[in-house]
């Protein structure tokens, strides 16, 4: 198979979608692999690294589309990398394509087969190529909403962990899933008072073993999140449904109540968000107020910390590379439930339902339109 990594174009996005330890397996298996100048530029790595196991450097992304007939990419593609697909292709990367309408329309007119890592599945009922990026997430969603805090960037000036004879500040999660999770550790690192609403009571029973007195947990009931939101000084959107569009659990209601200069951190923002009064940022201009309130709503946080992202996500998503590429990309989704799981757009159809509904277009099931296709 001949691969593309094309040079993510998202702003202030330094992150690759294939390192070259990922580029040599791919390579030893007798593909060919093709990487836009600079991709790896801003983690580090040079064109002589790619160059070195095998992989051939190419003057711009129109290169590569033209020359790979799988693209592998981190972010969702920019329109102008939409139009350089086709029928011909197949797309690997994150798409989180609910709230996207412009982006669905423009795979959808391609005709490619677009497969989104965030909809890929495993064993354990985990989401395996999202689970790296919300690890990532999770954990720098402290760190921001810490920073955001301070006085300078407009925060009410509450340092999380307190000092001797003076409170710690409260800090509330919202989703007891992998993205809450690092988020509770690193909270409860930084000795923060810390509660976590989750709707999932066997998960609130994990994380109480886990923490122990160190963590409250909370039902979510839209009681409990009022109670809890407008207490915080901190909240951290952590809630997800896969492929989805997020749904929203905090109204602008609730932060008129809230103390100026709390922090909300959405990390949910690219499945459109949980705060009513979310939009997507950029980490050039990552920060908003409204009512008062400091809202964090970065679409691609991991990118700020881009060598450990990168290496986390190859990590992740090589071998599902491997067997798109050495099987053939039908026969691997035919033979791969979880990655089956994954197919979000194929030949002109939406094939993930929660995208279909969320977007209110047709549906058709992935198994259908592969066969539909051949």
């Amino acid at each position: 198979m001949r691969i593309g990594v094309p040079k993510e174009i998202k702003t202030l996005e330094n992150r690759v979608a294939l390192v070259p330890s990922s580029v040599q397996e791919l390579t030893r298996c007798g593909h060919e692999v093709f990487v836009e100048t600079n991709a790896g530029a801003g983690i580090g790595i040079s064109d002589a690294e790619y160059t070195a196991v095998g992989a051939k450097i190419l003057p711009q992304a129109s290169d590569v589309f033209a020359e790979a007939n799988m693209i592998v990419k981190v972010k969702e593609p920019q329109p102008i990398e939409c139009k350089m697909l086709t029928k011909d292709h197949t797309l690997f990367t994150y798409l989180h394509l609910a709230p996207d309408p412009e982006q669905a329309k423009l795979l959808l007119a391609s005709e490619c087969c677009a497969i989104a890592y965030e909809t890929v599945t495993d064993a354990y009922n985990g989401l395996p190529l999202l689970s790296p990026m919300s690890e990532v997430a999770g954990r720098m969603a402290i760190q921001a909403g810490a920073h955001c805090l301070e006085k300078t960037q407009g925060g009410s000036g509450i340092l999380l962990g307190g000092v001797p004879g003076v409170p710690s500040a409260k800090v509330v999660i919202l989703g007891g899933g992998v993205v809450g999770i690092n988020a509770i550790r690193m909270a409860i690192g930084q000795e923060a008072h810390v509660t976590v609403l989750d709707k999932s009571l066997r998960r609130l029973k994990e994380l109480d073993l886990q923490f122990a007195s160190r963590l409250n947990t909370l039902y979510a009931t839209a009681h409990a999140i009022d109670k809890a939101v407008v207490q915080a000084d901190l909240v951290i959107g952590a809630v997800l449904v896969p492929g989805a569009s997020a749904p929203r659990l905090v109204t602008r209601d609730q932060l008129k109540r809230m103390r100026k200069g709390s922090v909300l951190v959405d990390v949910a923002i690219d499945q459109g968000g949980c705060f009513e009064t979310s939009r997507a940022t950029t980490h050039d201009k990552s920060t908003f107020e409204e009512e008062g309130v400091i809202h964090y709503c970065v679409a691609n946080m991991p990118g700020a910390v881009p060598r450990t992202a990168t290496f986390a996500l190859n990590n992740a998503t090589l071998p599902f590379v491997l067997a798109l590429a050495n099987r053939g990309v039908k026969q691997a989704l035919l033979e791969d439930p979880h990655l089956l799981n994954g197919l979000n757009v194929y030949r002109g159809h939406i094939t993930y339902k929660a995208v279909a509904e969320a977007l209110d277009q047709p549906y058709v099931p992935a198994l259908e339109a592969l066969c539909e296709g051949s």
